[in-house]
């Protein structure tokens, strides 16, 4: 097994900061907290590798999305915050080490929004669509990041709540896993 505090070192110098990730609070964490502790053991030896990794059914983003997604959110400590994944324990204590008080919900259950409101929300997957329970679950002002899929491609964006609703922008491509439980209804369409 390589050296674990060498291998985070190497994943924010070759992977983050070439990419653009410049929060210091967002470096620190990622620095600090260990992505091994949150994947199966037969894992363990890939968990720095800039690439999504199984985990109980669901799948844990690769480092840079996730980063590049928490460098947008730009999180400030004693916020509140929610982490909605499939697999969102690795993402909650990158947060938490930021002095975040985090929540986390499991992407297939639903969404408690009396938990709510919550300054931040990082949806740590893929989406279509954003449900009302999310957008009703975020603080006036509040940030959304998220994947959103635009015409098929998948984007990195970051949305603000204003007027009742969220208004994403786009900010980067990135191949990161559809939420199955965030998938748009079929249409007719001519």
């Amino acid at each position: 097994m390589p050296n674990n505090a060498f291998a985070r070192r190497a994943m924010i110098d070759s992977q983050l900061r070439p990419q653009g990730v410049t929060d210091r609070a967002v470096l620190a964490a990622m620095a600090s907290v260990p992505r091994e502790d949150h994947v199966p053991a037969e894992a363990r030896d890939f968990a720095y590798f800039d690439r999504a990794i199984p985990v109980d059914g669901g799948v844990m983003l690769p480092p840079t999305p996730l980063a590049l997604l928490l460098n947008a959110a730009a999180p400030e400590p004693g916020q509140k915050a929610l982490v909605v994944g499939s697999a969102p324990a690795y993402a909650a204590a990158l947060l938490r080490a930021i002095g975040l008080v985090t929540t986390e919900s499991n992407a297939s259950a639903p969404i408690d929004s009396a938990a709510g409101p919550f300054d931040l929300i990082l949806i740590e997957g893929a989406i279509a669509d954003l449900p009302a329970s999310l957008s009703d679950a975020l603080a006036p002002g509040g940030r959304l990041v998220t994947g959103l899929v635009e015409n098929g491609v998948t984007r990195l964006a970051i949305g603000r709540k204003a007027g009742g609703g969220v208004v994403m922008t786009s900010f980067a491509d990135s191949e990161i896993a559809m939420l199955a439980a965030f998938t748009r209804p079929p249409a007719f369409t001519f």
